[in-house]
C-alpha cells in the first residue's frame, strides 16, 4: 500500500434522495466509508441500489445532498466547480461497463488525449499511452480504431486510459460487465496488475462475486447504508 496517512476516499454521512412523482425515494442515508491510500474494495448490492450513483458521488460527478466526499484529505463538497472538475482530471480515474472511447480515434489517440487535456507535452503523453497499453497487453493493437478492437481490447483501453494521469484513486463501475466470462476474468486480471504497479486505490462496483472476492475487502449497499459484507 501507499504511505500517504490520509484516506484515499471518504464518504462522511452522504445523503441522495429524489421525487418520483409525489414520493421521495432516498438512494442514501447518511452512508459512510473510509478507504485507505492503496486499499482495493469491492462495492456489491442489487440493481437498482445506488451503487453507479455512490460511485458519481464519490468520483465528484454528482454533489450529495448532504454530507462530505473527502478525497486524499480534501474536503470537496463546498469546492467550485472548477475546482472539483481539477480533482476529478488529476486524483481520480473512471472506468465504465461500456469503454465511451472515441470511435474516430486510435487506441493510443484515445489515452494520449485525457493527458493533453490535463497539460501534458504531446512527446511524454504518447510515451506514457505506449507504455501502458502495453502493459496491458496491446502493443500491436495501438493504431487500431476502437470498432477493430474486440470487446476486451476496447475495455483494456478504457483502463489505460483511466490511469493516464496518473490518479491516486480508480472508480470502476461493473468494468467486466459486458464481456464474456473468459474475457471478465483476463481483462481484470491486468487490471488488477495494473492497479498494483500504479500504486492506486480502487472502488469497484459489480455483481461478479468472484470478482469482488479477489478485493481486500468487500462492501455492500443496502437500503441506504453501507456495511461490510
Amino acid at each position: 500500500m501507499s504511505e500517504n496517512p490520509e484516506p484515499a476516499l471518504r464518504l462522511d454521512a452522504v445523503d441522495r434522495s429524489f421525487v418520483q412523482g409525489k414520493t421521495q425515494i432516498d438512494v442514501f442515508k447518511s452512508a459512510s466509508i473510509v478507504i485507505a491510500s492503496g486499499e482495493r474494495v469491492g462495492l456489491i448490492g442489487p440493481s437498482g441500489a445506488g451503487k453507479s450513483s455512490l460511485l458519481h458521488i464519490a468520483g465528484l460527478l454528482e454533489a450529495p445532498d448532504a454530507g462530505d466526499v473527502i478525497i486524499n484529505g480534501t474536503s470537496c463538497a463546498k469546492l467550485s466547480d472548477d475546482r472539483r472538475t481539477g480533482i476529478r482530471r488529476t486524483e481520480i480515474g473512471f472506468v465504465y461497463q461500456f469503454h465511451h472511447l472515441l470511435p474516430e480515434f486510435s487506441a493510443l489517440e484515445n489515452v494520449v488525449m485525457p493527458q493533453r487535456i490535463a497539460g501534458c507535452d504531446k512527446s511524454l503523453a504518447r510515451e506514457r499511452a505506449v507504455d501502458l497499453l502495453g502493459r496491458l497487453g496491446l502493443k500491436d493493437r495501438v493504431t487500431h480504431r476502437p470498432a477493430e478492437l474486440s470487446g476486451g481490447e476496447q475495455q483494456r483501453v478504457a483502463i489505460a486510459r483511466a490511469v493516464a494521469n496518473s490518479p491516486s484513486l480508480l472508480l470502476a463501475d461493473e468494468p467486466t460487465g459486458n464481456l464474456d466470462p473468459n474475457t471478465a476474468a483476463e481483462v481484470y486480471r491486468q487490471l488488477a496488475r495494473l492497479v498494483e504497479e500504479e500504486r492506486l486505490t480502487m472502488l469497484i462496483a459489480t455483481h461478479n462475486f468472484d470478482l469482488a472476492n479477489q478485493m481486500d475487502r468487500v462492501i455492500r449497499l443496502e437500503d441506504g447504508q453501507l456495511v461490510p459484507d
